[in-house]
């Protein structure tokens, strides 16, 4: 490769829905050096809220359209939503398909997590080196049917990178016969200023009792299904509060009837997605994270830079972000766990000037400049293998 030609890299991703992921995809795309690498990703839908937030010097290509170039007739949408289908079925057993819409030939490509790591092992591109991400803890109970069949694809990959250090070790320690090829851990960029432009753009209408709000996707593995009832039992026990949750997902009808059957309808609230989430997580009073499994996430580094109290369950790369009772309060993934750490954000006043004293410098924690080095680091790395 002569000195001046810039490297080729490929990222390849589901979609755009609002999640932390795509925002780790962002920061890349965003972040990279454009001077030595030229950047591709291409979706397999055009689809989210992110879709429009690609940088302008990113090449962006999709294999089918999002929902929100669909028709709004139904009838004619479910044709449309059944013809999707049937192309995605194709272009994964048919990666010509995406070659003809790329028309190009990359040096790396990289598969940004594990639903798509089959996508990229199957490039006709055989020359391309090829990079995974891992965000999961793979050795949770819920990874049992399909653990082996992504296992059998990471050995094939060139290099892996792990987004939590907890990762990485899980799979280690769970695993150790298992020979996966080299990888470090790279955890996520932060755009502070950005963060903080983002958290004063508005000022959202909240409860004027102690509040607290959560960002996620609503999937049973994100507790709110255990939040709920929690939420219950506390306010039945006259522990008053309100709880916030932005985010959309599958678990959505779920949450929504169970919400009314415990006749909290008042005082739990569903939000929908947001574009710009933060201005009610520097509103509310505390933040909350009731998952049951997580990799690294970056919502809560995000809250910790502004300066908000957050109640979270120790599992995944949680325990790396926060130290219990200083810069934050952990508990196991329980009711139990989530009432007495709620009781405790809404009664030990002292507790929370504490935490809220030991933020103020917490930013200094995150060096982007030294994450996106690392991934230019590794993708140079693995092309002089």
């Amino acid at each position: 490769m002569s000195e001046n030609k810039k490297t080729k890299v490929l990222f390849r991703h589901r979609s755009m829905e609002m999640g932390g992921v795509e925002k780790v995809v962002l920061s890349m795309l965003n972040h990279l050096n454009k001077d030595k690498f030229e950047l591709t990703i291409c979706l397999n839908i055009n689809q989210g809220e992110l879709r429009n937030e690609i940088p302008k010097d990113v090449r962006k290509v999709y294999l089918t359209d999002g929902k929100e170039d669909l028709s709004k007739n139904p009838v004619i949408q479910k044709l449309q939503l059944a013809k999707r289908k049937l192309k995605l079925n194709k272009a994964e057993k048919d990666p010509r398909i995406a070659d003809r819409i790329l028309n190009d030939k990359y040096d790396v490509e990289i598969a940004t997590t594990y639903s798509v790591y089959k996508i990229v092992l199957n490039s006709t591109n055989k020359n391309s080196k090829k990079i995974a991400w891992l965000h999961s803890d793979l050795t949770l109970p819920g990874f049992d049917p399909y653990r082996e069949d992504i296992f059998n694809s990471m050995k094939q990959f060139d290099y892996i990178i792990y987004g939590s250090q907890q990762c990485k070790d899980a799979l280690d320690q769970k695993y150790p016969d298992v020979q996966f090829p080299p990888g470090r851990v790279v955890l996520n960029a932060i755009p502070i200023e950005e963060l903080k432009v983002k958290a004063k753009a508005f000022i959202p209408e909240l409860k004027k009792i102690p509040t607290f709000i959560s960002v996620g996707r609503l999937h049973f593995r994100k507790g709110y299904r255990t939040l709920i009832e929690t939420h219950k039992k506390l306010l039945d026990n006259g522990f008053i509060h309100h709880i916030d949750i932005i985010g959309d997902g599958e678990d959505y009808q779920i949450l929504t009837k169970r919400i009314e059957e415990l006749g909290v309808q008042d005082s739990f609230k569903l939000l929908g997605t947001q574009m710009n989430p933060y201005p009610y997580v520097q509103h509310a009073d505390f933040y909350i994270m009731p998952s049951e499994s997580e990799g690294w996430p970056l919502i809560i580094a995000e809250t910790l830079i502004l300066q908000k109290p957050i109640l979270a369950t120790a599992v995944g790369g949680i325990p790396e972000m926060i130290d219990h009772k200083i810069t934050g309060y952990l508990t196991e993934y329980s009711e139990e766990g989530l009432y007495n750490g709620i009781k405790e954000f809404l009664t030990n006043k002292t507790l929370v000037e504490n935490i809220q004293k030991n933020l103020t410098n917490i930013e200094e924690r995150f060096d982007n400049k030294k994450i996106f080095d690392a991934v230019e680091e590794i993708i140079e790395t693995v092309l002089r293998k």
